[in-house]
């Protein structure tokens, strides 16, 4: 059996946290920021942890992926 990988593309989406919640960053952060409004900027800035439902579709891909 060969070894299990994380899967490449959710390296940089989400984060484990110390306690083994997922956090996931927001999208539209990167680019084209001068439109946007400052507060529409400091929402994008948080990082929400995900739902167990949605973990649960994640934990065999992010089962590599450390804190």
């Amino acid at each position: 059996m060969p070894k299990m990988k994380t899967h490449s593309s959710l390296k940089g989406r989400f984060k484990i946290t110390g306690s083994g919640k997922v956090v996931r960053y927001k999208q539209g952060k990167n680019h084209l920021l001068s439109g946007k409004s400052s507060k529409q900027k400091r929402v994008l800035s948080t990082n929400p942890v995900m739902a167990p439902g949605d973990v649960r579709r994640l934990q065999q891909q992010l089962t590599l992926i450390k804190g």
